[in-house]
């Protein structure tokens, strides 16, 4: 176990579990935290987040809990955060002006293409013959709404479309693990790695690798294009 924290930047991979996980002993929230080299930081740690999240009052408190939670002690030095976060953070244009002001659009026949159900990243996500979940229709708004209360509360900022900051070194994007196994990249970084002993974990560690990616190697990620609304986020996963 490694308790170190020399290095100057540090990638949180979150798989987000729904606000009363702790019911659910089959999905809940895991943390994986990797530094400079790669090496996970601490002990990866799986349980439920809600009280840390009301907890915390600032941006640093919230990071020092997550350290605190995987056994290791969050840097009094200034570092750099990057954090890789599996929930959809955003819902669609369409759906928000129905909510909002009863604004309507006829509805794709396919579900995928449904732009109440999807988001404009889900659906080029599912042009490419993936299946990402739908924070409306797969019972998952409940780790969407913790995704996004963590943003509002801790990293308030659009940076850019797809990534949010609190402007202090602290960024957070959205990530997709099941999109990313078996990318050539993701695998090359874990040769020779065990598997981790719950999925939740596996899923945190590879969303921890993405925010490695994104920090440092964006170009291996395929980015948004102009025409996506910054309000919906992207997911951010490698090319090809």
């Amino acid at each position: 176990m490694n308790t170190t924290t020399e290095g100057n930047s540090f990638f949180i991979g979150w798989d987000v579990g729904g606000w009363n996980c702790d019911k659910n002993s089959e999905s809940r929230d895991a943390i994986v935290i990797l530094d400079d080299a790669l090496d996970i930081v601490g002990k990866p740690w799986r349980g439920n987040l809600r009280v840390c999240i009301a907890a915390a009052a600032t941006t640093c408190g919230w990071l020092r809990a997550l350290f605190t939670k995987c056994g290791a002690d969050f840097p009094d030095r200034a570092v750099s955060v990057t954090m890789a976060i599996d929930t959809p953070l955003g819902f669609s244009e369409e759906l928000v002006a129905l909510v909002t002001r009863q604004g309507c659009v006829e509805p794709d026949a396919t579900s995928g293409r449904n732009r109440y159900l999807f988001r404009h990243t889900e659906r080029h996500l599912f042009e490419q013959g993936l299946a990402p979940l739908s924070a409306i229709k797969d019972m998952i708004g409940s780790q969407a709404t913790k995704g996004m209360h963590v943003l509002a509360k801790f990293a308030p900022r659009i940076e850019t479309c797809g990534v949010w900051t609190d402007g202090n070194g602290f960024r957070a994007i959205e990530a997709y693990p099941a999109a990313c196994r078996n990318n050539e990249a993701v695998k090359a970084l874990l040769t020779g790695s065990e598997p981790l002993d719950h999925a939740d974990k596996n899923d945190a560690r590879v969303c921890a690798l993405i925010a490695h990616f994104f920090a440092t190697k964006r170009g291996v990620l395929e980015e948004p294009s102009a025409h996506i609304p910054r309000s919906e986020g992207w997911i951010w996963v490698p090319k090809n």
